[in-house]
C-alpha cells in the first residue's frame, strides 16, 4: 500500500540543533519511514512550510495531513495561523484525514470549538505516560498507556465539537483525541529522540524551572513508544474505523 502524507510544518528546529537532528520534517520522516517499513507501506512525505505561508494547492493533494509541533502558541497573533485553519476547514469538509502533534493537537482543539491555554502545572518535559481511556481499532499494537517525549507549556483545556478523549494523564487530561474517523491527535512527540529532548530541555532550563528540568532529565531512562505511535498514525490513515471502547492489555 502507498500513502502520501503531507507534513504541515509549523516551525523550524533551532539552527544550532539542525546539523545533528535535522528539521521537523526529517524527524517525522525518520519515525514514519521506520513504521512504514515494518508495516510494508510505501510513503511519500511532501513538506509544506505553513509557518512561511506555504500550503497545498488542493486539499486532495495528499491522503492525509500531519500538523507538526511549534514553539509558538496557537493563540499567538501570527498571519499564517488563520491561513492554516482555513485550509484545515476545507480539508475536513472534503473528508481528508488530519493528524495533529503537540501544536497541531492544540490547534485542532482551539479553532474547532474547543480551547487551548497555559497548563496549570507549568511545563511538561521528558517522558510522559498517557493512559488509553478509549480504544480505536487502529490502535494496534495495543497499549494500556502511551509513553512519549513531551515538551509543552500549553495544553488543550476544552475539547472541540464532537471530540472524544483517547489519551489522558494527571498532568495533561487531554493528551490525545479523535473527531469521528477524520481527526487523530497526540500531545506528545513521537518524532523526538532522547538526545534531542535532552538538549532542548537544557536550552530551556531557565524557563522550565529546576524541579521540572531535573525530573525531565531523569525520565529519559524510560522506554518510549514512538514507533507504536507512528504505526497507529499509519493505521488511522489506512482507514481502519471500527470502534472498541474497551481498552485491552498491551
Amino acid at each position: 500500500m502507498r500513502l502520501k502524507i503531507g507534513i504541515l510544518q509549523t516551525d523550524a528546529v533551532l539552527e544550532e540543533f539542525q546539523p545533528r537532528y535535522g528539521d521537523y520534517p526529517q524527524m517525522f520522516a525518520r519515525v514514519l519511514l521506520a513504521a512504514a517499513e515494518q508495516e510494508n507501506v510505501e510513503l511519500e512525505l511532501p513538506v509544506y512550510p505553513v509557518y512561511r505561508g506555504a500550503l497545498p494547492e488542493a486539499t486532495d493533494d495528499c491522503d492525509g495531513y500531519l500538523i507538526t509541533g511549534s514553539r509558538q502558541s496557537v493563540y499567538d497573533d501570527l498571519p499564517w495561523i488563520p491561513l492554516l485553519v482555513e485550509f484545515l476547514r476545507r480539508a475536513l469538509a472534503d473528508g481528508v484525514k488530519i493528524i495533529g502533534i503537540c501544536f497541531g493537537h492544540q490547534l485542532l482543539a482551539h479553532f474547532f470549538g474547543g480551547s487551548t491555554g497555559p497548563a496549570a502545572g507549568g511545563w511538561n518535559v521528558g517522558v510522559h505516560s498517557a493512559r488509553v481511556i478509549e480504544r480505536e481499532s487502529w490502535m494496534q499494537p495495543e497499549r494500556q498507556a502511551l509513553h512519549l517525549l513531551s515538551s509543552h507549556k500549553d495544553q488543550v483545556t476544552q475539547l472541540p465539537v464532537g471530540a472524544r478523549v483517547i489519551l489522558s494523564s494527571d498532568s495533561c487530561p487531554v493528551a490525545g483525541f479523535v473527531i469521528g474517523q477524520q481527526v487523530m491527535t497526540v500531545q506528545g512527540h513521537p518524532e523526538f529522540t532522547r538526545d534531542y529532548a535532552e538538549e532542548l530541555m537544557r536550552k530551556r532550563a531557565p524557563v522550565i524551572g529546576d524541579e521540572t528540568f531535573h525530573a525531565g532529565i531523569a525520565s529519559l531512562q524510560q522506554e518510549t513508544d514512538e514507533i507504536v505511535t507512528a504505526v497507529w498514525i499509519l493505521n488511522f490513515l489506512r482507514g481502519s474505523t471500527q470502534r472498541n471502547t474497551e481498552a485491552g492489555t498491551g
